[in-house]
């Protein structure tokens, strides 16, 4: 059975994820903390929601074997579509990211127009959408995809030509639609902020779901009396493929290579 010294897992589909890490981490020092980058099936958004939904799972129960004592979805696309099937899979608190993020964006819009970027599959789900009108019904809500993002991320190409031509080609029509507060629908696309915000201008606030991710779960340890304290939380990281190259990249996100990468494939 999970208790307070057992990790909290995370999970996502590449390197995204660690932008949710890196809150945790940053809010909770004391927490050990498991991260899965499945790196081998990365993108999850152009795939449909039966294969994300495998994929999850698989990586839910490996997560749970570690006795996880809570499980953070920190992919976007895994949240819209997969978030009921994992809560009925595993006996630890499940969270999405979809959530916090909707109502921070909620909770900061002057104007009540609110964008969203994301995967071709976050935003066809409209998880976004019902969520942030969960807050507030009179909330308009301008969804986008933005699939070449993430491979971006992943290639790391952050702040060259073609990261910055991509990033004004995708969001040109959210900047004529008279939006005030733009959520970052996928973690992958924190990376790239400095990119979205010269494109849709000064203006625009970018609301990114990893700060107000790590909020949520320390409540939820704090409520279910799982928090760790005292003493300098550890990391383990794990990738479904070519963990070397995770290595590399992850210190791009994380200011510091990880000592080690483990390699866990599924079947």
């Amino acid at each position: 059975m999970p208790g307070r010294n057992s990790p909290i897992g995370v999970f996502d589909s590449g390197l995204g994820g660690l932008t949710v890490l890196r809150a945790l981490r940053e809010l909770m020092p004391s927490e050990n903390l498991i991260y899965y980058g499945d790196t081998a099936h990365v993108p999850y958004g152009s795939k449909s929601a039966q294969t994300v939904t495998r994929y999850s799972l698989d990586i839910a129960s490996f997560l749970a074997s570690k006795h996880a004592k809570l499980l953070v979805v920190a992919c976007n696309t895994a949240s819209s579509l997969a978030l009921p099937a994992l809560r009925r899979a595993v006996k630890i608190p499940v969270l999405g990211v979809i959530s916090p993020g909707a109502q921070a964006a909620a909770g900061c819009t002057r104007n009540r127009r609110v964008g969203i970027i994301g995967t071709e599959a976050t935003i066809k789900s409209g998880k976004y959408r019902d969520e942030i009108k969960k807050n507030d019904p009179r909330i308009r809500v301008y969804g986008l995809p933005c699939p070449l993002f993430v491979p971006l991320v992943e290639e790391g190409w952050w702040e060259n030509e073609i990261a910055s031509l991509t990033a004004k080609n995708y969001l040109s029509p959210l900047r004529n639609s008279g939006i005030d507060t733009l959520i970052l629908g996928c973690t992958h696309y924190p990376v790239l902020k400095p990119l979205i915000q010269r494109a849709m201008g000064p203006k625009v606030r970018l609301v990114d779901s990893a700060s107000a991710m790590a909020e949520q779960v320390r409540e939820k340890l704090g409520e279910t009396g799982m928090q760790r304290t005292g003493g300098k939380g550890k990391t383990v990281f794990y990738a479904s493929d070519d963990p070397n190259r995770f290595r590399r990249m992850a210190k791009n996100l994380l200011g510091t290579s990880p000592a080690a990468v483990l390699l866990k494939k599924f079947d």
